[in-house]
């Protein structure tokens, strides 16, 4: 089974495949052969964003693969430093044209950003963008509980999406609570700490029972979790590996071993607070 096998179908009634592959910290002239190779492998997920500065990559790697645009869901996000409602539709037309694609699958905005409160403005703009054919799902990123709640009471529009720090030492339980209580898929970014979690004898121990490595030990935890989930790896071997997810299961106490793993300790910024813009000068 490959990751367009596995799918979880957004509120909006658009699939997204389980498994998809992530290009953050992948050098823009690095991100053309690792998308070709993850499409090569089996993936038909790729996420990028304005803010990673590779979305012209992914979009020359769907290009020279040979795939129908069809056939690969493409999702990108909005910088922090480009949200306000004109300006987030200026920016919208700036990744298309930067992927050279004429929609994208999914969009979303990549930080609330609450300290500039322009969070609500942008979304409606999300919302437009939708109504216009040219992102066929819209979501967020990083959004805390008091994020969402606020977007849907003023706008009326849910995101399809929330795509947020988690790994097995950083849960995020009250969010994904949230979010599973207003029916928005949870998306892992981050989804192996980062590699930090794979150090973990834990960890290790579940690899070696099931003959498999302790990376796919956790983005398996993911899945069954009912998480969509984006590894980012440049070398191949594991590329494959972390597609590999379908051949195994974890029982439901290996599920609460790894669940005991949360520390709620982030790797990356605080939503509550994170507002660097992401433009470079």
């Amino acid at each position: 089974m490959t990751s367009h096998d596995q799918l979880t179908q957004l509120a909006s009634g658009v699939t997204i495949p389980s498994v998809g592959f992530g290009t953050f910290q992948i050098p823009p002239a690095d991100t053309q052969a690792a998308v070709e190779s993850a499409l090569s492998m089996g993936y038909r997920h790729v996420d990028t964003a304005a803010a990673y500065n590779n979305e012209a990559g992914v979009g020359a790697a769907l290009r020279a693969s040979g795939l129908r645009r069809d056939d690969v869901f493409i999702t990108t996000k909005l910088r922090n430093g480009e949200q306000g409602h004109d300006n987030a539709l200026t920016a919208f037309d700036d990744s298309l044209e930067r992927l050279g694609l004429d929609h994208v699958d999914l969009y979303l905005i990549h930080w609330p950003v609450p300290s500039k409160d322009l969070y609500v403005e942008t979304w409606r703009a999300l919302a437009e963008i939708k109504a216009s054919g040219r992102a066929r799902a819209i979501g967020v990123s990083n959004f805390m509980p008091e994020h969402l709640t606020r977007i849907a009471d003023e706008t009326g529009v849910l995101p399809d999406v929330n795509q947020i720090e988690v790994h097995p030492t950083l849960q995020q339980r009250d969010v994904v609570a949230a979010c599973r209580e207003a029916g928005i898929a949870v998306e892992s970014y981050s989804p192996l700490g980062q590699g930090a979690d794979l150090q973990s004898e834990t960890v290790a121990e579940l690899a070696d029972g099931h003959g498999v490595t302790p990376g796919q030990v956790v983005l398996r935890w993911h899945i069954q979790h009912g998480f969509i989930v984006i590894p980012k790896s440049v070398n191949p071997d594991r590329i494959s590996a972390n597609l590999d997810l379908f051949r195994f299961e974890l029982t439901e106490s290996e599920m609460a071993t790894l669940d005991g793993m949360d520390t709620d300790e982030r790797i990356g910024g605080d939503p509550r607070v994170f507002d660097f813009s992401q433009i470079r000068d």
